[in-house]
């Protein structure tokens, strides 16, 4: 997995990536829920790229910086991270080298939780939305807003392969390969 050093409160430094996506189980993709929107892109290469399982397609942004997607929810979700794949060996100038991340109940009161940098990233890079407090292990938000705020080598437009969002699972007991829908059924789980 790709290793996050903190620099201050809200910044870190993510160098590398992942080949593979590895994600906890406790831990369910969220982004088929939402409605994906992009702040611009070249036709042929749009939002329906981020999502389409695909590496070899990719989101190409098309204009000024900084380059936005909104994820937007129907309902309030609880998201605890964001999953990019970047290559920096295919795309050089296109790879973002800064990424905040905004959340919110929509676009009139998105607040910055987290801003990392990215050195040269291949592969799946990890952005863990959980805070300093221990106690802050996700985001609970109607909207989540990803910004690349600038590129490597001063590049223009930004490339971004996938994006996956992730929340906590909603079953109440860890590790649990199957899910109970109420109390009493939790209450007799246990065979004695």
């Amino acid at each position: 997995m790709a290793t996050e050093s903190s620099e201050g409160e809200d910044e870190g430094k993510i160098t590398g990536g992942n080949q593979h996506l590895i994600v906890d189980d406790d831990l369910r993709e969220m982004g088929k829920k939402a409605a994906w929107s992009v702040s611009s892109c070249k036709p042929g290469n749009g939002v329906s790229s981020l999502r389409d399982e695909n590496l070899e397609t990719y989101w190409q942004s098309d204009g000024a910086q900084p380059h936005l997607v909104n994820v937007q929810f129907q309902k309030k979700v609880k998201l605890q991270l964001v999953v990019l794949y970047v290559d920096f060996k295919l795309d050089e100038s296109y790879t973002p080298s800064k990424i905040s991340i905004r959340a919110g109940d929509g676009f009139h009161n998105l607040k910055e939780i987290k801003t990392v940098e990215l050195v040269k990233p291949t592969g799946w890079v990890y952005i863990s939305l959980s805070g300093n407090d221990p106690r802050e292990t996700f985001v609970n938000t109607f909207m989540l807003q990803i910004i690349v705020m600038s590129n490597h080598l001063n590049g223009r437009d930004t490339h971004v392969r996938q994006i996956k969002v992730y929340g906590p699972r909603p079953n109440p007991i860890p590790h649990q390969p199957f899910q109970f829908t109420s109390r009493e059924f939790i209450t007799y789980s246990s065979v004695r």
